[in-house]
């Protein structure tokens, strides 16, 4: 019986980090595909702007999905839950493009303040939406 429960403990750690690492994979993609800068590109380059406003976001979706993760009551609910957090990102991003305009063009310029604006802005909505998921 005590095998079982740990073998059921490892299948439910191996579902939910992977289910973890397929939801930062397509955040990851579907964040460099709506920015119109090429963040891994610029990154390659040197960029630091760029690294900065990707490792801002990244950390900002990983704060929430992490709290998805501990808080959730299943797995479908965890995946839910780690769905709102990209979109919150997605989000942030479209309302900081928006109040800022020239974002985009200043961080691949390599502007490092605006870079660093924007991974700052993103941590903070991941943190509050992080907070937001303890449920």
């Amino acid at each position: 019986m005590e095998l079982e429960a740990e073998l059921q403990g490892v299948i439910n750690f191996l579902s939910y980090f992977g289910a973890g690492i397929a939801l930062t994979v397509l955040f990851l993609l579907i964040y460099t595909a709506i920015t119109p800068q090429k963040e891994f590109t610029l990154i390659r380059e040197g960029n630091t702007a760029a690294a900065c406003s990707l490792g801002g976001a990244l950390i900002g979706f990983m704060l929430p999905l992490c709290s998805a993760i501990i808080h959730s009551v299943n797995f479908v609910d965890m995946v839910i839950w780690g769905g709102v957090a990209l979109v919150v990102q997605l989000i942030v991003f479209f309302i900081l493009r928006i109040i800022f305009r020239g974002l985009p063009a200043g961080i691949e310029k390599g502007i490092v303040s605006e870079g660093i604006l924007l991974g700052v802005f993103s941590l903070a909505a991941g943190i509050l939406n992080a907070a937001c998921m303890t449920y």
